[in-house]
């Protein structure tokens, strides 16, 4: 079940959702994202991720690839269909080597991917790269 996390360090703008179906490491990725300043939700698979993004604004959605019934790919694509405007704010994450049906999603789509394991710094970039305000 999802849950939201508040970090206590330096308050950022910001929403983010961590989607993993591994509860461990979704409760590690989210303590990172919280203390760094970022509100945090939760979910264990695209299904329910997709759900929360029905009842909720964010501004950064990180994604495993793998997962089972609705993996990164299966929920990438129900999101261009339902809110494609956020699509943009997608970066997944995955500890395994890319398969070509993985490599050829990433080449079709763009959507930037952290390789598990990351660090601090890699998620700060992302964050810079997301979350950044666009030019005026």
């Amino acid at each position: 079940m999802g849950r939201k996390t508040t970090g206590g360090g330096k308050r950022r703008a910001g929403v983010v959702l961590v989607v993993d179906d591994e509860p461990d490491l979704l409760a590690v990725i989210g303590e990172i994202v919280a203390a760094r300043g970022y509100q945090v939700e939760t979910a264990a698979d695209g299904k329910e991720a997709l759900e929360r993004l029905e009842r909720g604004r964010f501004d950064l959605i990180l994604s495993d690839v793998r997962m089972p019934g609705m993996d990164g790919p299966a929920f990438y694509q129900a999101l261009e269909e339902r809110r494609p405007e956020l699509v943009g704010r997608v970066v997944f994450m995955t500890g395994n080597i890319l398969t070509e049906d993985t490599a050829d999603f990433f080449a079709a789509t763009g959507a930037p991917c952290l390789r598990k394991p990351f660090g601090t710094e890699d998620l700060e970039r992302v964050f810079e790269q997301v979350l950044a305000p666009a030019p005026a």
